[in-house]
């Protein structure tokens, strides 16, 4: 394996290490052939670690202690196999988290193409205080990467987006799409702690230039127009929020409301990214629609694969209007 192709599999396994992607996904097999044709096969370790474990970044926004010891063992047994000597690193950084107490939350981190990087604290389990809003779900993911190819349905527009749970898609278009004012709500009182604390983190309250950053409690069944009013989005989206039939005639009523709104002698531009676990569930989401007298149809378009997830669920994107 020649340096540009190590660089890229060492960066792969930085992707998701930080991702915290299952460990099945990372490309061992190309590692342990790196590791028998290479004359130091310590350095190759020594350049994973310190893109992982060692890396600045693990300290500031560290995956779970438990990922990174299973992560830690996986390549100490990739080491062992083909390394005459012991790491010393490897078994400082495992002998670290054997050590270190499990906590409730974790960081996970995605390096964007752009070069930005959007860190999220996430409960480790995935409902937590009777809510789901606490981790990133898959159409969150695939909502972003859709935003990163399409910035112009962003950039100097109010975007409001419901549900926002641990705040992925909005950090991404902050970031990358740079709107003028960006509205994260949710209704949850400890998500919504969660969303502020994920936003500080970032630094969009403090270092967004070219963006007003805010967070709404925003209650679907009790939210008025006044309200919606004030917000005035010029672009609504929503990830993962068609999965409760119960919730879904307060969201039809809500996204009935914003499109009865002008913003600049036009009616906002709704998407809503779902992912389709239950069909019967999303065709009573459509029905509701057009009952509504909402017409919608789907975003066709291909969304490319940049982030480090595995698409294991069809996610659909829906553009909603009168």
């Amino acid at each position: 394996m020649n340096n540009s192709s190590f660089k890229e599999l060492s960066l792969s396994f930085q992707r998701n290490f930080f991702a915290m992607r299952r460990l099945n996904a990372f490309q061992w097999e190309s590692l342990e052939a790196e590791l028998k044709s290479s004359e130091s096969p310590s350095e190759v370790i020594l350049d994973v670690l310190r893109k992982t474990c060692l890396h600045p970044m693990c300290r500031r926004s560290p995956p779970s202690v438990k990922y990174r010891r299973q992560f830690l063992s996986e390549l100490i047994k990739n080491h062992e196999r083909t390394a005459v000597e012991p790491l010393d690193e490897l078994y400082d950084a495992l002998a670290e988290v054997i050590g270190a107490e499990e906590e409730p939350v974790c960081f996970k981190t995605y390096l964007l193409p752009s070069g930005e990087s959007v860190s999220l604290e996430e409960n480790v389990a995935v409902i937590s205080e009777g809510t789901t809003g606490l981790v990133t779900w898959e159409a969150a993911l695939y909502l972003s990467e859709w935003a990163l190819e399409r910035p112009h349905v962003f950039t100097d527009r109010a975007v409001l987006e419901l549900g926002s749970g641990a705040g992925l898609t909005g950090v991404v278009v902050c970031q990358v799409c740079k709107p003028r004012r960006y509205i994260f709500s949710d209704c949850h009182q400890t998500v919504l702690q969660r969303l502020r604390n994920n936003i500080q983190h970032n630094g969009l309250f403090e270092h967004s230039p070219h963006t007003t950053v805010c967070v709404e409690e925003l209650d679907w069944d009790n939210v008025d127009e006044e309200e919606l009013q004030r917000i005035g989005a010029d672009t609504v989206i929503a990830a993962d929020v068609v999965y409760d039939p119960e919730m879904l005639g307060a969201l039809v009523r809500l996204l009935a409301k914003l499109l009865a709104f002008k913003t600049e002698e036009r009616p906002p531009e709704v998407y809503v990214a779902s992912t389709v676990r239950n069909p019967d569930t999303y065709d009573c989401f459509r029905n509701e629609l057009e009952k509504a007298g909402l017409k919608h149809h789907v975003v066709s378009c291909p969304v490319p694969h940049v982030l480090p997830y595995t698409r294991v669920s069809t996610v659909e994107i829906i553009k909603i209007h009168r």
